[in-house]
């Protein structure tokens, strides 16, 4: 049948550089598959079967250290100290139960060439999917630890071995009071990121 979600049908309209090959497989889950998912997905973190079609490595360095600060803020909202690795433990696993969200969007991709046209592709659409769920009230959590289980995702929803999965989007509506939306997520400055090549002014707003 085909899907009636709005946040997906927006998302159709996202950029496709690669030549319109409008390379993305979503598959959004809810209701009692989605719980079959969590508990396999759970199993699956318990018994140690990663099994990711790509790499989730920060490096050393500017990336790795972004990530530990906000790892730092972000359990610190939950009220868990940087010692108490089971409480960690439990915070990490509610990324397998969706953060309690009753839909999970997962995005796939084929595997065209090296696969990084096909992966910005994707990101424009994710991008779509994300702003068309903030306008209708709701709120997007893109995970990439749902990636580290590729295997038992395809198992669960019947994928076939050539779409690889790079993360998914748990959504509901939003909660602005949940504690966990109050930390704060920095932005580095864009004069880090962005580099002028005679074009005055532009990240002044002039």
């Amino acid at each position: 049948m085909p899907c009636r979600c709005p946040r997906a049908s927006a998302s159709q309209s996202a950029p496709t550089k690669a030549s319109c090959t409008q390379p993305w497989a979503v598959h959004i889950v809810s209701g009692v598959e989605r719980n079959a998912l969590a508990r396999e997905l759970l199993q699956a973190d318990e018994d140690g079967r990663i099994s990711p079609d790509f790499t989730a490595d920060y490096g050393e360095g500017i990336y790795s250290e972004r990530a530990q600060a906000l790892a730092a803020r972000y359990y610190g909202s939950l009220g868990i100290e940087r010692s108490d690795r089971e409480g960690r433990k439990v915070a990490v696993r509610e990324n397998l139960e969706f953060f309690g969200a009753p839909h999970v969007a997962l995005l796939f991709m084929p595997a065209l060439g090296d696969g990084m046209r096909t992966a910005g592709d994707i990101g424009m659409y994710a991008q779509n999917f994300l702003l068309s769920l903030a306008s209708r009230g709701f709120a997007g959590v893109p995970q990439t630890m749902l990636g580290l289980y590729a295997g038992t995702v395809r198992a669960v929803l019947d994928v076939p071995e050539d779409l690889k999965l790079l993360f998914g989007i748990s959504f509901r509506t939003a909660d602005p009071a949940a504690p966990v939306n109050a930390f704060g997520r920095t932005r580095i400055p864009l004069q880090q990121s962005v580099v002028l090549h005679s074009t005055l002014a532009v990240l002044d707003g002039q």
